[in-house]
């Protein structure tokens, strides 16, 4: 078979199942993005039928979807909410970092894959899935929570932390030496100071540079722009995501919300070709290996994360309900952890379990974090109710 009708028909089969798979996991009321993991992991190196005539479109294709997925988490906030929302939730981020990191390193260690392998499954199991997390409130109307404006600063303190994190783990992962790596935070630092300053005094003027009452020409400006940007900031070490994210902070009012709704079609399927890349990169066979690990660190990150927002929460004087809920909002990780994964599987600098526990424990936490939001309500109120019933039998003795 030609080689061009080849890559049509396996693109055609992908794209299609991808859609089967959505249809499933919004009929059964999870995120899609351990499908499209599972999908990936059956039809790659070692799957049921790799899938070869793809791979060049497929590499470029999940490398837009990481750009759209951050463009469009940075077109959800302005540059005064991110600084505000820092301000606010700064103790209780460094927490997140502490108790969320710590779980990562300690596997990392246990398995024998050193400093750099620690580093990587800190990110991984440190950062929460914003795109979950916030399709995750909208589906259960929690959006005018009062606990919800503490989760939003939790995950702006998170993507602020990614914009430090990631080129110390590039220029690691690359081998740079200690100044080098210094030089490369230094920079990341700079470009994010000069973004949020540009944001903040001349955000309009970066929205009317791609705004346009032409949807066509519109997208054309806005992609174009988003690409640019990301390329030039992987060209100075710091992240193309980060990039994306920080012009997504630029841009504000009628042209974030009218981006927003331009792009959602483009991201949801760029983004679903980045899982899937993950998915066909690892080998099925590498994951019981690691499952209890993943397992483990599954249970561990869940009662972190919980009790992060718990914390997080309380300070802000919001009640034991709302805690909780603040709290099994953000257990869910997604498309950071995998991004951290890829960078570090694509260096060869890690093993290639690294990938497979990755995975595994993205698919677990992927299913997890909206269960645990949908269900700790109630059972937060039947331990509210037993507990006040139990205060009441005490008095009444």
């Amino acid at each position: 078979m030609h080689d061009t009708a080849l890559s049509l028909i396996e693109l055609g089969a992908v794209f299609f199942g991808l859609g089967i798979l959505g249809r499933l996991a919004w009929k059964i009321g999870i995120s899609p993005i351990p499908l499209y993991l599972i999908g990936g992991l059956a039809f790659g190196t070692g799957g049921l039928i790799p899938l070869h005539g793809i791979e060049p479109f497929a590499h470029l294709a999940s490398e837009i979807g990481v750009v759209l997925l951050l463009l469009l988490l940075g077109l959800e906030y302005s540059a005064s909410e991110l600084v505000t929302g820092l301000r606010r939730s700064w103790l209780a981020g460094l927490v997140d970092i502490v108790l969320n990191a710590a779980p990562g390193v300690v596997v990392a260690l246990l398995l024998g894959w050193g400093p750099i392998g620690a580093l990587t499954m800190a990110g991984v199991t440190y950062i929460s899935s914003s795109g979950i997390v916030a399709k995750v409130l909208g589906d259960l109307g929690r959006l005018g929570n009062r606990e919800t404006p503490v989760i939003l600063s939790i995950l702006v303190f998170e993507d602020l932390a990614m914009a430090v994190y990631l080129p110390i783990l590039t220029a690691v992962l690359a081998g740079v030496t200690f100044m080098g790596g210094l030089t490369a935070v230094g920079i990341s630092l700079v470009v994010i100071t000069i973004v949020l300053v540009i944001a903040l005094r001349f955000g309009r003027y970066v929205s009317a540079l791609v705004d346009s009452p032409n949807p066509e020409v519109f997208l054309l400006r806005l992609l174009g722009a988003a690409l640019l940007v990301a390329g030039i900031a992987s060209e100075m070490q710091v992240s193309a995501a980060v990039g994306a994210f920080l012009l997504g902070i630029a841009i504000s009012g009628s042209t974030a919300t009218n981006a927003t709704r331009i792009l959602e079609p483009l991201r949801d399927l760029f983004a679903a070709m980045f899982f899937v890349v993950f998915g066909l990169n690892t080998d099925p066979l590498a994951v019981p290996p690691v499952l209890g690990f993943a397992l483990l660190l599954a249970l561990a990150t869940s009662a972190t994360k919980i009790a992060t927002g718990w914390i997080a929460a309380k300070m802000q004087g919001v009640g034991k309900l709302g805690r909780a809920r603040a709290g099994a909002a953000l257990v869910a990780r997604g498309e950071f952890s995998i991004v951290i994964a890829g960078l570090a599987v694509a260096s060869g600098a890690v093993t290639g379990d690294l990938a497979a526990l990755a995975t595994t424990y993205v698919l677990l936490m992927a299913i997890l974090g909206p269960v645990a939001a949908r269900f700790v309500e109630p059972v937060a109120r039947r331990f509210v109710r037993q507990r006040a019933t139990a205060d009441l039998g005490k008095a009444r003795a």
